[in-house]
């Protein structure tokens, strides 16, 4: 059953009000860069305000991706949360690390913009055992219990990347010590580098975009 860590006995559960939009489950994506991985979309009321791309040059404004969201904002398409739960839960394990589960193709962790729903990223997290799911957010986890409930959804498998937009907040997400981080680099940058406090960071294999 699902696991409730001591930190969330004393948060305020949002979950019928924040989780009201229908989520996405794609069984297997056509994107060349994640492979034939089962993904989600979240709607974007989930985008955190502390994000510096809501609403301006987001990649999952545009393109296919861009209209699949419209759709999924508009309630055409989707499912409510606890049959999106199910949904993933149902998806095969992990065998010889070939296949796997990308949350949010678009969109960001429960909870409306900055907010993270504690009890719902459980829920997700509970769900996805075995399924070698991963994600990345850009929630500010401006409290002690955020950052509690990202370290426990890293140490129970389902690894959630801490999103930095340069390389000195880079530095300042790796010292909370929650999980790994990723960080935005300028678009000409050819080669490996490190952070201002020594950290190395190495360019992802895909390329930009």
């Amino acid at each position: 059953g699902l696991v409730l860590y001591p930190f969330l006995c004393n948060s305020r559960p949002s979950i019928k009000k924040g989780l009201a939009m229908n989520y996405l489950l794609t069984r297997k994506s056509r994107n060349k860069k994640t492979g034939p991985l089962a993904v989600s979309t979240s709607p974007r009321s989930t985008c955190p305000d502390a994000c510096p791309l809501k609403g301006k040059a987001c990649y999952a404004r545009f393109g296919p991706l861009g209209l699949l969201w419209n759709k999924l904002d508009k309630g055409e398409i989707g499912m409510p949360w606890k049959a999106f739960l199910a949904a993933v839960r149902a998806l095969p394990d992990v065998v010889n690390k070939n296949i796997g589960f990308r949350h949010d193709q678009a969109g960001d962790l429960p909870g409306k913009g900055d907010t993270l729903d504690h009890i719902a990223l459980a829920e997700l997290v509970d769900a996805a055992k075995g399924k070698g799911g991963f994600t990345y957010t850009h929630k500010p986890l401006r409290s002690e219990a955020d950052k509690a409930a990202i370290l426990a959804a890293n140490n129970s498998g389902f690894t959630i990347n801490l999103s930095a937009d340069s390389l000195s907040e880079a530095d300042r997400l790796a010292s909370l010590n929650i999980g790994p981080v990723v960080v935005t680099l300028p678009h000409d940058t050819v080669e490996n580098t490190t952070t201002p406090r020594g950290r190395k960071v190495v360019l992802c294999p895909s390329g930009n975009g």
